[in-house]
C-alpha cells in the first residue's frame, strides 16, 4: 500500500495538470465495457437458451459460494437506466457482448425474435445517448448444445460461429459500425479446457490447443462474414496481452518467458497477424495435436485482415524455469506489487509495453485498449458514497502508460474501462468488483463511485484541452449520484446477496 501511494504521488507530479491527455488525438474515443453473462441476468426468460457458463456455475465448487449469473446485475430489466448513467459519465464508446444463447439458443439456425428486439433497442438508445457501441459477438457463453458435440476443440464450432456472426450482423448491424469477434481466445481455451477454472470446466490440454486453434479460425471466419453483410464495417478481435518478464537474467529464467509468452499471447498473436504458427508455438503444442488441427487454408482464414487489434490488459508476470511444471516448464506469479484484491500486478508501464510490442513486432495497427481495470475491496460510506481511491490512482497511471506509448508512436485510438458496472466476476462470483459504478446486489441499486466521477472529469478535461465539443453535456449530470461529495469516513458494504 505505502508503495503504491509512494508511485501516485511521483505520477501526480510527473502528470500534473494531465497533460499527457495531448497525446491523445480529438478523434480518441473513450469508454467503458461489460459481457452479457457477467450482467444481463435473465437466463431463462424470451427463449434465452442454456450456456455453458449456466451449466458450470451450477456445478458444485466451480463458483465462490456457488454464485450464478441468473440474475446478475438484472440489465436485461435496467439497461436504459445503466446507459444513461453510462452517457452521464460523459463515454464517448460503449463496449458490449451480445449473448449467443439468446440470439441463437442452440448455436443453430435463425435468430430469436425478442433477442434480436432487445439489442437494437439497446442499440437504438445508444444513438440517442450519442455513444459509439461496439460490440462483441463472443463472451465466453458457447451454446451448451454446441458443448454437448464437443465445443471449442471441435471444428464445427467455428462454422457454427460464423453462422451465428453473419446472421447477428444482418439483424443488427445496420445500428452497429464497430464489431469484435470473440474476447480473449486464451482464457476460453485454456482456463475453460485445460485449467478447468473456466466453463466448460475440462481438464485436457489437446483439448485446450484444438479450441485455441478453433477460436483463432472463428475469428478469421467471422471477420468474413461480418465483411460480407456490411463491407464497411470496422472488425476486430480482443485478444488479452501479458506483459511477460523473466524472473532473472539466468537463461534459463528468459527461455522459461519465451515459453509463456509463446503460449499466452504470439499462439493467437502470429496467426492474426499473418505470420502463421511460430517455431517456439508450434514446439510447445505440436506435442498436443496442434498441427494435426491444421487444414489447407485455415492461415489465410486467421489472417484475415482486422481494421483494429482490440487490447485486453491487466497485469505483468514474472517466469522463472520449473521442470516440475509439466506443460510450460515454467513457474508463473505476478509481478510486484500484486496490489489487487485477485492479486495481479499494478505495473502500469506493463500496458505501454504490451502497446509498443505489438506495434513494433506486428507492423503500425490500429489499436484499443478495450478493457484495462482492477478489483479493490470497495466500501461504501455512511451517506452511500463510495471512495474507491485505488482505483482512481490505478485508472490513472494506466492512462499515463497509454499516452506514452502514443507518444511513442503507437496508433491507439481509444480506452475503454473494465468495467462499466460491478458485476458476475466469473469463478470469483459477485465478491471481486471492477466497476466504476457499485452495484449493491440485494436491491440493484446503482452507486457510482469516486472513480466514476473522476473518469467522467478525465474525459471532460481531455476535450477540453483539445477543443473537441462533447457528445452530450457531462457536465449537466442527470443522476446526481455521480456529483461530487466530500470525503467522509468509510466502512465496508454489506455483503451482497448470494445468487
Amino acid at each position: 500500500m505505502k508503495e503504491i501511494r509512494r508511485n501516485s504521488a511521483r505520477l501526480e507530479e510527473a502528470a500534473s495538470g494531465r497533460q499527457y491527455l495531448t497525446a491523445f488525438g480529438p478523434d480518441f474515443v473513450w469508454g467503458a465495457a461489460t459481457a452479457a453473462y457477467q450482467i444481463e441476468g435473465a437466463t431463462t426468460e424470451d427463449g434465452r437458451g442454456p450456456s455453458i457458463w449456466d451449466t458450470f456455475s451450477r456445478l458444485p465448487g466451480k463458483t465462490r459460494n456457488g454464485d450464478t449469473g441468473d440474475v446478475a446485475c438484472d440489465h436485461y430489466h435496467r439497461w436504459r437506466e445503466d446507459l444513461t448513467i453510462a452517457a452521464d459519465l460523459g463515454l464517448a464508446a460503449y463496449r458490449f457482448s451480445v449473448s449467443w444463447v439468446r440470439l441463437q439458443p442452440t448455436g443453430r439456425g435463425s435468430l430469436n425474435r425478442s433477442a434480436v428486439g432487445f439489442y437494437r433497442s439497446l442499440l437504438e438508445y445508444l444513438h440517442e445517448l450519442g455513444i459509439r457501441p461496439f460490440v462483441t459477438l463472443y463472451h465466453w457463453d458457447l451454446p451448451q448444445e454446441l458443448e454437448d458435440v464437443g465445443g471449442w476443440p471441435e471444428r464445427d464450432t467455428a462454422l457454427r460461429f460464423a453462422e451465428y456472426a453473419q446472421r447477428t450482423a444482418e439483424a443488427l448491424g445496420d445500428l452497429a459500425e464497430d464489431w469484435i469477434t470473440l474476447n480473449e481466445s486464451w482464457c476460453q481455451a485454456f482456463n475453460g479446457y485445460h485449467l478447468g477454472v473456466h466453463a466448460p470446466g475440462r481438464r485436457e490440454l489437446p483439448a485446450a490447443v484444438a479450441a485455441a486453434h478453433h477460436l483463432n479460425l472463428a475469428g478469421g471466419l467471422a471477420t468474413q462474414a461480418i465483411r460480407s453483410v456490411h463491407a464497411k464495417a470496422s472488425v476486430g478481435i480482443a485478444h488479452i496481452l501479458t506483459d511477460v518478464r523473466p524472473a532473472s537474467q539466468d537463461p534459463e529464467d528468459e527461455a522459461a518467458a519465451r515459453r509463456v509468452d509463446a503460449n499466452h499471447n504470439r499462439l493467437f498473436l502470429d496467426p492474426l497477424l499473418g505470420g502463421g504458427y511460430g517455431e517456439e508455438v508450434v514446439e510447445l503444442h505440436g506435442p498436443h495435436g496442434l498441427l494435426e488441427r491444421i487444414k489447407p487454408g485455415d492461415d489465410e482464414v486467421m489472417a484475415e485482415a482486422i481494421d483494429f487489434l482490440r487490447v485486453n490488459h491487466y497485469q505483468q508476470v514474472m517466469a522463472s524455469d520449473d521442470l516440475d511444471e509439466p506443460f510450460l516448464r515454467s513457474r508463473i506469479r505476478a509481478a510486484a506489487p500484486a496490489a489487487t484484491s485477485l492479486g495481479w500486478s499494478v505495473r502500469p508501464e506493463s500496458l505501454r509495453n504490451v502497446l509498443v510490442r505489438v506495434d513494433r513486432e506486428y507492423g503500425h495497427i490500429p489499436s484499443y485498449v478495450t478493457e484495462n481495470g482492477a478489483c479493490f475491496e470497495d466500501y461504501v460510506g455512511p451517506d452511500g458514497e463510495v471512495r474507491d481511491r485505488e482505483r482512481i490512482d490505478y485508472l490513472d497511471r494506466y492512462v499515463t502508460a497509454v499516452a506514452q506509448a502514443a507518444s511513442e508512436g503507437v496508433d491507439v485510438r481509444g480506452y475503454f474501462a473494465w468495467s462499466l458496472l460491478d458485476n458476475f466476476e466469473w469463478a470469483e462470483g459477485y465478491r471481486k468488483r471492477f466497476g466504476l459504478v457499485y452495484v449493491d446486489y440485494r436491491t440493484q441499486e446503482r452507486i457510482p463511485k469516486a472513480s466514476a466521477r473522476w473518469y467522467r472529469d478525465l474525459i471532460l478535461q481531455h476535450r477540453n484541452l483539445l477543443g473537441v465539443p462533447a457528445r452530450h453535456d457531462v457536465a449537466r449530470v442527470r443522476n446526481p449520484a455521480i456529483n461530487p461529495a466530500p470525503p467522509v469516513s468509510m466502512r465496508q458494504a454489506p455483503r451482497q446477496k448470494e445468487i
